[in-house]
């Protein structure tokens, strides 16, 4: 299962709800995706979502 490296966002689980009020459960998965990021030891590959990478949370390496 994966995990978002920076904010710790991971999936999530919930009912499906059908018109008749039926529940089973689901599962809410975090938009993650695998990008290569500069870090103190260099750039490495890691999971970040989608919420993370747009507001510049970490910088992407060339």
């Amino acid at each position: 299962m994966a995990v978002c490296s920076v904010c710790g966002k991971k999936r999530v689980t919930g009912n499906n709800v059908s018109h008749a009020n039926n529940k089973t459960k689901r599962v809410f998965r975090p938009n993650l995706q695998r990008v290569k990021v500069q870090t103190k030891q260099g750039s490495q590959r890691v999971h970040v979502c989608t919420r993370c990478l747009r507001s510049g949370k970490v910088k992407k390496a060339v």
